[in-house]
């Protein structure tokens, strides 16, 4: 039986995707059993059994086919699979990373979970040692993650990265580098076949890939029925204009305009490219325009990253001067970086801008402190891929959730 232990999804969770992973494996349990007691319900009727003689069988099957003696647990009840596989992650003082699999993985499906903006103090060495990990510490742990998993016998390697690293550096603009296409040559001359991540920055980068599949991940219904929550989307009681924060930004935004069926503004920037941005108040935006109007409504933007979130904040302050009632923001991958946090807790204090929805695929520990935050959950849409990847299935209506997004706008009104 697919759905029950043993089986052959396994979860490697590196050092920063630890707490994404284990939020993700809850899921999957909840996938499997729920799976299995639908496929036990039509067995039993089809084949007029009773249903513990049916799920005994199927642990007796299981017993005889596995390679150890017989699995753990009763013969008599559903046995959950675990899923995760244990590894042990050293790192050395020379900043070196060394990546051991404990359990036996061979020919098993096995999924590497990397949340690379994981900024937070990591346990490490058994527990020994606390380091906080820049993105390139987590590229190499990731990678050196994958050349354990292939020399320890899996038959297919997947990543998940719901934050795609140097995913901003995949246009070619004189003497640099494509670092986005780089890192997906080096996944791809490692055997990895399949990368599942959310809202990449931009679709370019699935042209990098010869043989290996990139799985790009919406969080759009999730942040809409967090939305839902906060506005009437009826229209009812307040009028709701979705605003795209910059012209990189319309065909996002215009998405969730022809979802909820609003209109769509956009704000235009003019920029002074001799100034680099280091953090949100030396933001090098000259001047701003308003193509739309927000006068007495709700302005909702959405955008797939924050990093200092210098652009946001101006975004924000020029929306409530043009006479938005509120103003709320969605962000797939929320950073938050070089003291951004700081920054919208005064723009907050002043009144500025109403929420931010962001994602927990970002582990962030200090945003679910904020009043002016919150945290949706996109764990049950990784598990959900992944339970249908491993088992051959379509991810057609998880890929395009045009359908249940409409529904959900169907039920709020």
């Amino acid at each position: 039986m697919p759905y029950s232990e043993p089986t052959n999804l396994a979860v490697i969770a590196c050092p920063g995707g630890e707490t994404f992973a284990n939020e993700v494996i809850v899921h999957l349990r909840h996938i499997y059993k729920h799976r299995f007691g639908l496929k036990s319900d039509v067995i039993t009727k089809r084949y007029k059994i009773e249903k513990d003689d049916l799920i005994r069988q199927i642990n007796l099957d299981n017993d005889m086919h596995t390679s150890d003696l017989c699995i753990r647990g009763s013969t008599e009840k559903y046995r959950v699979p675990e899923f995760k596989v244990n590894a042990q992650f050293t790192y050395f003082m020379n900043g070196e990373f060394k990546t051991e699999i404990l359990d036996c993985i061979r020919g098993k499906d096995v999924y590497i979970f990397q949340d690379v903006e994981n900024h937070v103090p990591i346990s490490l060495n058994g527990g020994k040692n606390t380091q906080v990990m820049s993105v390139n510490d987590h590229i190499m742990s990731m990678l050196v993650t994958i050349d354990a998993v292939r020399q320890a016998g899996a038959s297919q390697i997947t990543l998940v990265v719901p934050v795609y690293p140097y995913s901003r550096q995949h246009k070619k603009k004189g003497r640099e580098g494509l670092t986005a296409s780089l890192l997906g040559h080096i996944y791809e001359n490692m055997g990895v076949a399949r990368i599942i991540t959310l809202d990449i920055h931009s679709r370019e980068i699935v042209n990098a890939f010869g043989k290996t599949h990139l799985e790009n991940l919406h969080a759009s219904y999730q942040i809409i029925r967090e939305l839902g929550k906060l506005v009437d989307l009826t229209g009812g009681t307040e009028d709701l204009v979705v605003v795209s924060p910059d012209t990189g930004a319309v065909d996002r935004n215009k998405f969730y305009a022809t979802g909820l069926k609003k209109p769509l503004a956009m704000i235009y920037k003019e920029r002074d490219y001799s100034v680099v941005t280091q953090n949100a108040r030396d933001s090098n935006i000259k001047a701003v325009k308003l193509l739309g109007d927000v006068h007495g409504k709700v302005a909702f933007l959405a955008d797939d990253m924050l990093g200092t979130g210098g652009t946001l904040l101006k975004a924000m302050e020029f929306l409530k001067e043009q006479g938005a009632t509120k103003v709320i923001a969605a962000i797939s991958l929320p950073f938050f970086t070089g003291g951004a946090i700081d920054l919208f807790n005064e723009a907050y204090s002043k009144g500025l801008f109403y929420r931010v929805i962001g994602t927990n695929a970002v582990y962030h520990e200090d945003l679910l402190k904020c009043e002016w935050y919150i945290s949706t959950n996109v764990s049950g849409l990784f598990a959900n891929v992944i339970a249908r990847l491993h088992h051959n299935q379509s991810l057609s209506n998880l890929l395009d959730n045009r359908n249940i997004i409409e529904k959900l706008v169907k039920n709020d009104q």
